[in-house]
């Protein structure tokens, strides 16, 4: 079954969409993300990004992001499509090389091998970007109060990010497909829609 990635900047809308959508593809598509998309990764998830957690490292936060990672795979997400089921994660191993990669500056080949060791080499079958000005997606994270870690980051770290992904795309080949995340929920939930019927994978139920 069909492996669906759901990638973007913070405020994009993913976490809003990504449930609609995996309803609309059906009782046999199974919604996770990351970090936290185990009971384990739900600690890593506040130690990432909890603000009260103090400082933390580069290589620490790309480590922690990993981890989270292969216990997500090992746990979730491959035994999952062995099962038959299609999953829809909410960002996988492309936000590590947008975030810590493009956004931190850590080499990004060595983000990709540490990131085949920690899947196991397992990669999408279809990547949804979410695509926002970068001004917008902090202006909806400011209208939800109080901002994690990465949310509070610098407007340069956030550009950078998008920037980081913009260079993903271009090199990706067509398992990317950018979706404009402006508009109504509704607007960007066809345009979703839309993309997945346009790319083949899968047929909803």
């Amino acid at each position: 079954m069909a492996f669906i990635t759901l990638e973007g900047i913070e405020g994009c809308g993913k976490s809003t969409q990504a449930p609609q959508l995996c309803a609309w593809l059906g009782e046999r598509a199974l919604l996770t993300c990351e970090p936290g998309g185990t009971r384990l990764g739900r600690d890593i998830r506040t130690l990432l990004l909890e603000p009260s957690r103090g400082a933390m490292s580069e290589v620490t936060e790309a480590l922690l992001y990993l981890a989270d990672r292969a216990q997500h795979v090992s746990e979730v997400i491959r035994p999952a499509l062995e099962s038959g089921c299609m999953v829809v994660s909410d960002r996988y191993v492309d936000s590590t090389l947008a975030y810590q990669g493009y956004g931190r500056g850590l080499p990004l080949d060595l983000l990709r091998a540490v990131a085949r060791l920690a899947t196991g080499g397992l990669e999408p079958d279809l990547t949804l970007f979410l695509d926002v000005p970068v001004a917008l997606g902090l202006q909806r994270v400011g209208r939800r109060g109080r901002t994690d870690r990465l949310e509070s980051e610098r407007l340069e770290f956030h550009e950078r990010v998008r920037q980081g992904y913009m260079a993903l795309i271009a090199e990706g080949g067509p398992r990317w497909m950018v979706v404009d995340g402006e508009g109504t929920q509704e607007e960007v939930a066809f345009r979703l829609r839309e993309a997945v019927r346009r790319s083949g994978l899968v047929a909803p139920a």
